[in-house]
């Protein structure tokens, strides 16, 4: 731990298991305040009751998805920490109905978690940094680049989020805004997410087994794989990357 965060307060969506889970958990390591919010508020009031920097942590229940979520939250965020310096769009959902009978109700609910989430937390992000500066980093996915047929909703809003990203970099830059905007292209994690998705498909292993397969690493991922990712890009050490969407996913892209 080297405290590579100290004096900065980050926010994390999605903050209660996961990707955003660990995340918060290594901000916290590396001296950040963090606020972590979620719709699982049992889940991440836990956390922040098990975790050794109490006084650092805090959580507020959250839907990405209304501006009335994230007014609840800046108002929450004003009164505990005082300050924004970094944003991870973490929340999300993954939606495996087969396309010809998925409702538009769970397409504009994917949409709507995913992509419109993320573009109510930017514009949040934007309006706290813009004056003393920040990071943001959003979480795509491969499926940003890759069809896969048992989610394709979930691939459109992760392209979305990837695309986003670039434009709402150039927007800061164009403007003059000292905040860098980049995203995150995890291969398969270990995270509760995924698991949902492999039940839902097929005999038990394998789905799964054949997506293993696909990752040339030989395995899939883990959270902190993800979250090492996402310090790096909130961090001074990425000063002169914008714009980005750096695949972290054994090997998934290169074939």
């Amino acid at each position: 731990m080297s405290g590579e965060f100290e004096g900065k307060v980050a926010l994390i969506t999605g903050g209660a298991s996961g990707i955003g889970k660990e995340t918060a958990r290594q901000f916290l390591d590396e001296g950040a305040k963090v606020l972590i919010t979620d719709i699982n508020e049992k889940a991440g009031k836990e956390f922040c009751e098990n975790v050794p920097q109490k006084e650092n942590v805090a959580f507020c229940k959250h839907d990405v998805s209304t501006e009335e979520g994230w007014e609840t939250v800046r108002t929450f965020l004003e009164d505990r920490f005082g300050q924004l310096d970094i944003l991870v769009n973490s929340a999300g959902i993954a939606i495996s109905t087969p396309l010809e009978e998925m409702s538009l109700k769970e397409w504009q609910m994917q949409n709507g978690v995913n992509l419109d989430g993320t573009f109510l937390g930017v514009k949040f992000a934007i309006k706290e940094m813009k004056a003393r500066g920040g990071a943001i980093v959003n979480i795509a996915s491969i499926a940003a680049d890759v069809g896969i047929f048992a989610a394709p909703g979930y691939c459109a809003s992760k392209a979305g989020v990837k695309n986003f990203t670039k434009a709402a970099a150039l927007y800061c830059a164009q403007y003059g805004y000292k905040i860098r905007v980049n995203s995150i292209m995890p291969g398969y994690i270990e995270t509760p997410m995924v698991a949902g998705v492999l039940k839902t498909q097929g005999e038990p292993g394998s789905f799964g087994e054949k997506l293993r397969k696909m990752h040339p690493i030989g395995h899939f991922g883990q959270p902190e794989d993800i979250a090492a990712g996402i310090l790096f890009a909130a961090s001074d050490k990425a000063k002169f990357m914008t714009g980005s969407a750096i695949p972290i996913d054994g090997g998934y892209l290169a074939q």
